[in-house]
């Protein structure tokens, strides 16, 4: 049975070497298609609630006025955040493993509840709880996920990885608009979005069963004091490769950290941990965080007001153009995703922060000169957020990779819910500038600030970027437990040799 080590004993370790000299294998698929699933289930719920919301303000399905349909996608976003900083706390607390099966067990009941929410009356109330709930178990899973993956990922794999995971919000996005226009248009109004709101749970139940098999992070394991269990996981994950891939090579001794276990650290200690040790650090992911998140925003939730006001698309058909649009921003993570381990973050992440803003500038003036049409309009969109939604996968890689292991989540967690306070802004404003379809120079303006912020993002990745590519974590961000990282010196006194590894 595992123990932890004694409390002020110093540990060598090999772990998090023996980690990053893996090869690919059946094991890291495996893993990714775990975990990265959250990202598909969050995609698939702003979509359904999205493309449901006209049929619940039928007296058929649950009679809801057009604001409160809409309030729907608001109270699963604040759900969101609560669920990032509550479980993010609890995911460096009580380990990567035991947070992701929770709250994917959170996020079933929550949206199973939704479809079972009663017609007419006050039962509105009960709706918004359940997209409450469903949100706060998404919001722990961006903590727990985006942590155990870079922590479990080899190092030269982890850029391309990250990003393809956080993209695949956009295949869940590509799934929902598939299921809500077979669904609305083959069921009657009453039936069709409780069968939508039941798509993401079904998902989540067969992948609790392949999570269920998955150990928890060896890198949260040691540094936490839990010597042998971290030896049994790596061990267990070694075994596997090597079923696949045959014979691993030795590690080096002098690749080994020394490391006394840190008690934990709450919200208050991340705060000085973040601007008095990493200040630098703190406005990057700041930056790329908020700049994207008000554009995605702004964006994403007016893309069918735009189309019908601007456009004159009947709303029955806008989710045909959002399919195109939500391709294009699933295209750009995969496609391109394997440069920001070999030509580098800095380069790539200011690259497709700024590319994404000069084309948002073009398309506006050419959507402020009337020159453009739904499909031309949506085309210059799949362009511009080809860039934008890789360079945004991008800024959840950089906050989860540069901050210390002990406080990974907790830095997830704040920055995610800072990002979104600013989205919230972002639709609320252009939700505005909209207003009726008449006037395009509002959204025009609105399309400016929307590219500023964009290249402003670009420009302190540009100065503030972290070479991190093909580097250990632990080289990218010192862990607050290390007292002696890879080479320096010999053994303290007193502290355990590192076992070899299999």
């Amino acid at each position: 049975m595992a123990t932890n080590t004694a409390s002020g004993a110093s540990i060598r370790s090999l772990v998090p070497a023996r980690i990053d000299r893996l090869p690919w294998s059946r094991f890291h698929t495996r893993m990714v298609t775990a975990l990265g699933v959250a990202w598909v289930l969050d995609g698939l719920e702003i979509t359904i609630a999205s493309n449901v919301g006209p049929d619940l303000t039928l007296k058929s399905s649950l009679g809801l006025s057009a604001s409160s349909a809409a309030d729907i996608a608001t109270w699963y976003l604040i759900g969101e955040v609560i669920g990032a900083l509550f479980f993010g706390q609890l995911s460096d607390r009580l380990g990567r493993r035991n947070l992701f099966m929770v709250t994917l067990g959170v996020y079933l009941i929550g949206s199973g509840l939704t479809a079972a929410t009663p017609a007419g009356g006050h039962w509105f109330i009960f709706l918004y709880a359940t997209r409450l709930i469903a949100g706060t178990g998404i919001g722990g899973e961006y903590a727990a996920i985006n942590s155990a993956i870079d922590e479990m990922i080899p190092a030269k794999y982890r850029g391309r990885v990250d990003l393809a995971v956080n993209g695949t919000y956009w295949g869940g996005a590509v799934i929902g608009t598939i299921v809500t226009l077979f669904l609305l248009n083959n069921l009657a109004p009453g039936t069709s979005w409780r069968v939508a709101y039941v798509v993401g749970p079904a998902l989540a139940l067969v992948i609790i069963y392949v999570r269920h098999n998955l150990p928890e992070s060896p890198r949260w394991q040691i540094m936490h004091g839990r010597e042998r269990a971290a030896e049994a996981s790596v061990a267990e994950i070694e075994k596997d490769v090597e079923a696949s891939e045959g014979q691993l090579p030795p590690v080096r001794d002098d690749r080994a950290i020394e490391i006394v276990p840190t008690k934990q650290i709450g919200y208050l200690a991340l705060l000085r941990v973040l601007f008095a040790h990493y200040p630098r650090r703190g406005v990057l992911g700041a930056s790329l965080m908020i700049t994207q998140s008000f554009l995605y925003n702004a964006i994403f939730f007016t893309y069918g007001l735009v189309l019908h006001f601007f456009f004159h698309v009947n709303p029955k058909d806008t989710g045909y153009y959002f399919l195109a649009f939500a391709v294009g921003n699933l295209a750009g993570p995969l496609a391109i995703g394997r440069l920001f381990d070999t030509v580098g973050r800095r380069k790539m992440i200011s690259g497709t922060y700024l590319i994404a803003g000069v084309l948002l500038v073009i398309s506006a003036q050419l959507f402020k000169a009337g020159a453009l049409t739904a499909t031309t309009q949506t085309l210059c969109w799949v362009v511009i957020f080809f860039f934008a939604s890789a360079g945004a996968s991008a800024g959840y890689l950089t906050v989860s990779e540069v901050f210390p292991l002990e406080v990974r989540a907790k830095a997830i967690a704040v920055f995610f819910a800072i990002a979104q306070c600013f989205g919230f802004l972002g639709t609320h404003l252009y939700g505005h500038l909209i207003g009726t379809g008449t006037d395009r120079s509002a959204l025009y303006w609105g399309y400016l600030l929307g590219a500023g912020a964009m290249i402003l993002g670009g420009l302190v990745a540009a100065f503030l970027g972290v070479n991190a590519e093909g580097k250990a974590l632990e080289d990218v961000a010192r862990p607050l437990s290390v007292i002696a990282e890879p080479g320096q010196g010999t053994l303290r006194s007193g502290a355990r040799r590192p076992q070899s590894p299999a």
